[in-house]
């Protein structure tokens, strides 16, 4: 056991009673899991025998990242996007750490919201592997867009989706209000956040908040992809499980929601986010890429049984593929919000997926 190991033991003793390990799919609050890979048994990846592979840790203290030296023990998500200038921006979400718990959260962690790493891996066959991370005065992975962590206010304010358009960097974020049963979640907003500094800091663009209510509800959690001048935001209501719509704007107008076009199930209809259609069923957090090898495009998602899932398509719009399962949830039951490598690897599809029973992130292998 390592030195960081027997502090974090020490820090803790007398409180391990409190402490949380998911054997069940992934329930929606961050805070009712055990972000210390020491003390829920982490002891290297998950053993997949399907036809995908754990290929390594990205975060915390099991990862060669060595996230812990700025104080990331546990966090999900790690959406991962290319800043224009060939560096992957990866946004990670709620992110467990030492320092003051906040008990109104219900939390018995230091909580941040969202934090930013950098990374110049093009190729991950051996790992991704940081170059810089986003850090406060102290040296710790700091928010990006804080949150005052009250529940029925704004419990968290977590990153779906990243993409640079134009030499700046944007996140589409979701505002949550309250964390509800095993995969439900209520959202007060999604909007985006821009940054003009490679992420370094970020403004929380007001305008294009989306309220949680009529058409804008079906778009509280995104996912971003580009595509011959435009780019598409693919959205889904809060919570997993749910319907997928699309939307799309020109890459310049991706701040202003009079501009962006929804899919109707026939053609787009402009400013009139009502008139959007379903075009995927049985979706959770999403993420969506063109893929060389395939020559289409390809979504990956957990289904309604918590299996990972590819669906394939021609065209943005779809009409999309039956899921292929990727990872059974059978394999890994507490998997979830699998992202996509935003560089082409030819055959093998890589991605990133949250492990909720260790709370950190893993990078997957599957052949196509």
């Amino acid at each position: 056991m390592n030195k960081t190991a027997k502090i974090l033991l020490s820090t803790l003793a007398g409180g391990t009673a409190l402490l949380l390990t998911a054997t069940t799919p992934a329930t929606a609050n961050p805070n009712a899991i055990n972000p210390i890979p020491v003390l829920n048994g982490t002891n290297g990846l998950p053993n997949l025998v399907g036809r995908s592979r754990a290929v390594f840790q990205v975060t915390g203290m099991a990862s060669p990242n060595n996230t812990q030296t700025y104080n990331v023990l546990g966090t999900d998500l790690g959406i991962m996007w290319d800043n224009g200038n060939g560096e992957m921006l990866t946004a990670f979400g709620d992110t467990a750490g030492l320092g003051f718990p906040n008990l109104l959260a219900g939390s018995m962690w230091a909580w941040r919201s969202n934090i930013l790493v950098r990374s110049f891996t093009k190729d991950p066959a051996n790992g991704i592997y940081f170059d810089s991370v986003v850090r406060d005065v102290v040296g710790q992975a700091r928010d990006l867009i804080p949150s005052p962590k009250i529940p029925f206010l704004e419990i968290s304010r977590i990153p779906t989706a990243g993409i640079a358009v134009g030499g700046v960097q944007y996140m589409s974020m979701m505002s949550v209000k309250t964390w509800d049963n095993v995969g439900e979640w209520t959202t007060n907003y999604s909007g985006l956040a821009a940054s003009a500094d490679n992420g370094e800091t970020w403004a929380d663009l007001g305008h294009t908040r989306r309220p949680n209510e009529g058409g804008d509800a079906n778009f509280q959690m995104n996912a971003f992809l580009k595509s011959d001048g435009y780019v598409y935001e693919y959205g889904t209501p809060s919570g997993r499980d749910n319907t997928a719509y699309v939307a799309r704007v020109r890459e310049h107008d991706i701040q202003n929601l009079g501009e962006y076009e929804y899919w109707d199930g026939e053609g787009w209809r402009k400013n009139d986010v009502n008139a959007a259609a379903p075009i995927m069923w049985g979706v959770s957090e999403l993420s969506v890429m063109w893929n060389d090898y395939l020559g289409q495009f390809v979504s990956l998602t957990t289904d309604r049984f918590n299996s990972v899932v590819m669906r394939r398509a021609s065209s943005p719009v779809g009409p999309w593929s039956d899921p292929e399962v990727l990872i059974d949830t059978r394999e890994l039951p507490t998997a979830y919000a699998p992202s996509i490598f935003p560089y082409q690897t030819g055959r093998d599809l890589y991605f990133l997926t949250t492990v909720h029973s260790q709370y950190n992130v893993v990078l997957v292998r599957t052949t196509l």
